[in-house]
């Protein structure tokens, strides 16, 4: 992993964001799976609550900028 911008810490914490995205941001969840405390497991689904909610509202501009155009 020398020489790489991804470091093993980078890449765990990605896997568990993923998680809270493909399963829902359920705190007890993301503890049960991953062995997190309950504040670490809270923040990673606040964090990926924020993330669908910022995709969701994208996808809204993007389908009515799309409309539009019809």
């Amino acid at each position: 992993m020398r020489g790489q911008a991804a470091t093993l810490e980078r890449l765990r914490v990605d896997r568990q964001l993923e998680e809270a995205m493909v399963h829902g941001p359920d705190p007890l969840h993301l503890a049960e799976v991953f062995g997190l405390d309950e504040k670490t497991a809270t923040r990673y689904a606040d964090s990926a609550r924020r993330l669908l909610e910022t995709s969701a509202e994208s996808w809204k501009v993007v389908t009515a900028s799309t409309d539009d155009q019809r």
